[in-house]
């Protein structure tokens, strides 16, 4: 496996001349702050994976006219020059040649050296989130997919509202079994058979009154009996003939109600409108939730099937980053650390380089932690920590090596 046998830096930064051969797989970067700790940590991402104007804005330690990074491997020197009109790459193979295309090879041997997995286990539950779903190879565009979900739950919250409103004017309006039976009444039309009635009650009165004046002429009258008999028959014939009296009470029963009855039909209408208006929207929230759950398992799946560096136990929820199952900031911190460190060394099968800045933050255990799983998987672990020489490693003092000799 690939690591870095040798390392020198010629003002960079805050370097002045620093030469590090490590031995060892943990490799050490003390001495206090500001005497240029990160910067040889910096060196190696500089010198490896490329420079930019907005990464690295000065490059070149105050007062000095260029800078130089050497790095040599088992299989490649590689040098980084820097002057004021930018940087220049030169990678030299085991055979001495130089080999075209030098950043593309190193590129192509990096991996994701940038991941510290000490800062890792620092970041809060998104940007864990974030940094570890750009790692992994998803089915789906999470930022489409979160998206599309918030747009639904955005529409599905405006239809429950409109549902709500609904609900309560259908259930503002009192509607009897009784009032849901009855239709709508004509006055216009009640007013007309009141008027055919009371027309035809007196066509029934003038038949009757004929037939009195019949009986009458028939005592006054006794000469003209056959003629009286005759007039009586034909009226006993057209009474007989007519229809049975039309109760007019009844129909004005009616028109007394008629505004009542039809107040009672339009409540009836407007009820059901309303409860029409409520289930339709009782099935837009249920379609609209159907559609969220429908995103949640795709997310889920997605996630379930997606393969995490060093096959770790890492998944995902709606906070963060989830290890064994349980959120990864509620994990013991030398467990988030553990996980971690294989989710670098993972994410770097060619080179076998890993930094940690800030490695203060690392009691004894932590270190010791680093430490044997860089031996357990052949890894190279360079760490930076603060301190006044009473450490141990390679001692930074004013951007030189304060003392070579001293592991």
């Amino acid at each position: 496996m690939t690591r870095i046998i040798k390392l020198e830096a010629t003002n960079f930064k805050r370097l002045k001349a620093v030469e590090i051969t490590p031995t060892g797989d943990l490799v050490v970067i003390s001495g206090r702050n500001g005497q240029g700790k990160t910067s040889v940590l910096d060196a190696i991402t500089a010198a490896l994976g490329g420079t930019s104007a907005k990464t690295l804005p000065r490059p070149i330690r105050e007062g000095a006219g260029n800078a130089e990074i050497v790095i040599e491997t088992g299989e490649y020197k590689i040098t980084r020059r820097f002057t004021a009109s930018g940087s220049t790459l030169t990678v030299i193979g085991a055979d001495g040649l130089k080999v075209p295309k030098g950043q593309t090879v190193l590129d192509a041997l990096l991996g994701r050296l940038s991941l510290d997995p000490l800062a890792f286990t620092q970041l809060d539950e998104k940007a864990q989130l974030k940094t570890l779903l750009e790692l992994v190879d998803l089915p789906f565009d999470p930022a489409q997919l979160d998206a599309e979900r918030a747009e639904l739950f955005e529409r599905r919250t405006e239809v429950n509202r409109d549902l709500k409103h609904a609900k309560a004017a259908a259930d503002a309006i009192t509607v009897t079994p009784d009032m849901a039976k009855l239709k709508p009444v004509s006055v216009t039309d009640l007013l007309a058979q009141y008027r055919a009635g009371e027309q035809q009650n007196q066509q029934i009165q003038f038949a009757e009154r004929d037939v009195w004046n019949a009986e009458q002429d028939v005592e006054r009258l006794r000469a003209e009996l056959a003629q009286a008999e005759e007039r009586l028959a034909a009226a006993i014939s057209h009474h007989t003939a007519a229809p049975e009296p039309v109760d007019l009470e009844a129909i004005q029963a009616q028109i007394d109600n008629a505004e009542q009855i039809n107040a009672d039909v339009r409540t009836v209408e407007a009820w059901g409108r309303a409860d029409e208006l409520a289930t339709d929207l009782t099935q837009q929230a249920y379609d609209l939730t159907e559609q969220l759950a429908e995103i949640d398992k795709t997310k889920r799946d997605g996630l379930a099937s997606a393969k995490f560096p060093g096959g770790l136990p890492l998944g995902f929820d709606d906070t963060g980053v989830l290890l064994n199952g349980i959120p990864f900031k509620q994990a013991s911190g030398a467990e988030q650390l553990r996980a971690s460190l294989a989710m670098a060394i993972a994410l770097n099968p060619a080179l076998r380089v890993i930094r940690i800045a800030d490695g203060s933050l690392l009691d004894s255990e932590g270190l010791q932690l680093v430490a044997e799983m860089a031996t357990k998987h052949d890894c190279q672990v360079w760490i930076e920590v603060v301190s006044d020489g009473d450490g141990f490693g390679f001692m930074i003092e004013d951007g030189e090596i304060a003392d070579p000799d001293f592991f």
